[in-house]
């Protein structure tokens, strides 16, 4: 087994993280600082934001490289260019880039500077529900991304099958760390204790919901690929059977991927539907929720239903890519088809029903998550997956590697 790299002015082995925007660096909350306890010298690059202190209180050094998360030809041309110069003089042994703009930048600008060992973090696909040209063109940018890495690692399974599926990959180029996810979960912030119920309690009556009323939630961004209309539509059909079904959200409506106007504003005015707007800690939501519903079109692995099932809430997921990996179905919640308002009607039927199912489903919840996804778990099987990559022989020549050292001095 060839000796594990390490980077000259440290000693130790320099891990470079490479995201589009700032707030995706909660990706790595916690993380970082596991890796730095571990022998890791780490960084992050990003486009500029506060977030970025996080990372340095963690023990990173973070750099601020702009970079636009739509196409911009002369944006991503020069986003390309500090990146190929940022490593060129800091000369990574591995890096990880992920997201979609960032994974197309960063695999290609350190295949060019000579990094000797590139992974594209796949964190899901957009091309899944883009139309036409669109589609093709995000197509090729994963492949590109996931040709100029080394190798490419999912964060859920279905997504590998997917990636492969699709021929953006070969299998034995792309893996899964653990039963995936990005950064796990804190089971113990969101478990259902005395005080968490004292607290939905609160929660509900502030929201004006009535301790008996049963509560459908939906935690996420307020569009379309989210199966939105399609949670509307399930949701009045229930009414009259559960006349006191609430419907509560906690998210924005976006600009991008909207869902139709007037759906919009039927929602907005309709007095079951409780809108909570962003918010920075969701677990009190979970706790006033009797059903978490994420009918979504296409994931890379949600984190929503792991938070409800580590809160002791049966979810109902779609069998979309991501989605299907994160549930148990008929164990921690319900699993139905994409775009399927009926079907996703009757699995929140059968769960309102029966309040007997819905607490061995809850029970089921925690310790499945705990098992598989807590962040510790996680953190482990990306650590080994890391020291496992740098034990390999890099995909890039030793002599662009050494010319781009020479270039840089």
């Amino acid at each position: 087994m060839k000796a594990q790299a390490r980077n000259s002015s440290t000693g130790r082995p320099k891990l470079t993280f490479v995201v589009t925007v700032p707030e995706s660096a909660s990706f790595f909350r916690g993380q970082l600082a596991f890796f730095v306890a571990n022998g890791f010298a780490v960084e992050v690059v990003t486009s500029p934001g506060p977030q970025l202190d996080e990372a340095r209180e963690q023990g990173a050094t973070a750099y601020e490289v702009p970079m636009c998360r739509e196409m911009k030809p002369w944006s991503d041309i020069v986003s390309l260019w500090r990146l190929w110069r940022l490593f060129r003089r800091t000369q990574p042994d591995l890096v990880v880039a992920g997201t979609p703009k960032a994974g197309l930048l960063g695999t290609v600008t350190a295949r060019l500077a000579g990094v000797p060992r590139v992974i594209y973090r796949l964190h899901g696909l957009r091309l899944e529900t883009a139309p036409g040209w669109k589609r093709r063109v995000l197509w090729l940018t994963e492949w590109v991304a996931c040709h100029a890495a080394g190798q490419v690692l999912c964060v859920s399974p279905s997504l590998r099958e997917r990636a492969i599926a699709l021929g953006l990959v070969e299998a034995e180029r792309c893996s899964v760390a653990g039963k995936g996810t990005s950064n796990g979960i804190d089971t113990a912030h969101w478990r259902r204790t005395p005080e968490a119920e004292a607290t939905g309690r609160r929660t509900r009556a502030a929201l004006g919901i009535p301790e008996t009323a049963p509560v459908v939630g939906f935690v996420g961004r307020l569009v379309r690929d989210k199966g939105i209309v399609e949670l509307y539509e399930a949701f009045t059909r229930l009414l009259p059977s559960f006349p006191e079904l609430r419907l509560l959200l906690v998210g924005r409506f976006e600009d991008g991927d909207p869902i139709p106007a007037e759906l919009r504003a039927r929602m907005e005015r309709d007095p079951a539907v409780r809108m909570a707007g962003f918010a920075v800690d969701v677990a009190p939501y979970y706790w006033a929720m009797d059903v978490l519903a994420l009918p979504t079109y296409r994931e890379g692995f949600p984190g929503v239903p792991l938070e409800a099932q580590a809160a002791s809430v049966p979810a109902v997921c779609t069998d979309a890519t991501g989605a299907v990996d994160a549930l148990v179905d008929g164990v921690t919640g319900l699993r139905v088809a994409v775009g399927d308002a009926a079907a996703l009607e009757s699995a929140l039927r059968r769960l309102l029903g029966d309040a007997e199912l819905r607490r061995h489903m809850g029970q089921a919840g925690p310790g499945w998550v705990q098992e598989n996804f807590e962040r510790d778990v996680v953190w482990k099987h990306l650590l080994a997956c890391y020291r496992s990559f740098l034990q390999e022989a890099p995909k890039q020549t030793r002599a662009l590697r050494a010319a781009a050292i020479d270039e840089s001095r």
